[in-house]
């Protein structure tokens, strides 16, 4: 699986829990400087919501860059679904804020796209096209000026047509502005998690977000709030950096780069209460 900043991402298939590395005994192998050397040059770590099995369509969730990048590397944090036809997944997608790489320095995006199952034949998901402008011609990726410490509600939900729909609603303003619709097959949603794919040095200046209220809504208009998240980090054999981490405060989960990890993998977090 690669990606880069020109292409679109691919979707993540990140076990819930692995094994340790290294034998009984041994000191974990640390990564805290230097270029991922992952496949696409990245370090990623990720929150599993904890969900009773439904029929869901409608997941949401609210971001805030509380520290913002200060490099010129592409940084991505976002919320990524799985179409799900009742009997396996059909594919996913994945929306969220973007820091882009670019001519003149880094730039602020929004981002949502998505690929067909292997199953299907894989591929990138067809859409619709942006109704924000492209960042570099491609439509997954959109300007959007977002602000540190603003509060931006991403949500996925049927689109009024056939598909799935992403949205982005500036919580301080109130602005709600569609990204525009992916042609995803499957009626219902799945495997809700939130990540932060991180291009940067393991010793870039640190950078924090925090993920707060997630919410799932039901075929039946019931809504369920996920009263906790499991950790995921990449693994330092596939080339992860090995300071990044998670905690949680009164609002939300915070992930940060850049710092000592004091979050295993595989730990459960309860939520602050919505």
């Amino acid at each position: 699986m690669t990606a880069t900043p020109n292409l679109p991402f691919v979707i993540r298939r990140w076990p819930r829990r692995s094994r340790p590395q290294g034998r009984s005994g041994d000191a974990a192998p640390e990564r805290v400087r230097g270029r991922p050397p992952s496949a696409n040059g990245a370090s990623s770590f990720h929150l599993w919501w904890d969900l009773p099995p439904g029929r869901w369509r409608r997941f949401e969730v609210s971001l805030e860059v509380l520290r913002p990048p200060t490099v010129d590397r592409l940084y991505f944090w976002a919320l990524q679904a799985s179409f799900h036809d009742g009997q396996r997944p059909r594919g996913a997608g994945h929306t969220g804020l973007q820091w882009c790489p670019g001519p003149g320095g880094a730039r602020r995006a929004v981002n949502w796209g998505g690929y067909q199952d292997p199953a299907d034949g894989g591929g990138e998901l067809d859409g619709t096209e942006p109704l924000l402008p492209s960042l570099d011609g491609n439509p997954n990726t959109c300007r959007y000026d977002w602000q540190p410490g603003r509060p931006y509600r991403l949500a996925i939900s049927p689109s009024p047509g056939a598909g799935w729909r992403a949205t982005i609603t500036d919580e301080v303003t109130g602005a709600l502005t569609p990204v525009r619709d992916l042609q995803a097959p499957g009626p219902w949603l799945a495997s809700p998690v939130v990540w932060s794919e991180v291009f940067a040095d393991c010793d870039h200046p640190s950078v924090a977000v925090r993920w707060s209220r997630p919410l799932a809504g039901g075929e039946g208009g019931e809504e369920v709030a996920p009263a906790a998240m499991t950790v995921t980090y990449q693994e330092h054999a596939q080339g992860g950096c090995t300071n990044t981490s998670v905690a949680v405060d009164q609002v939300g989960v915070v992930q940060a780069t850049a710092v000592p990890r004091s979050v295993p993998h595989g730990a459960v977090l309860t939520l602050p209460a919505p």
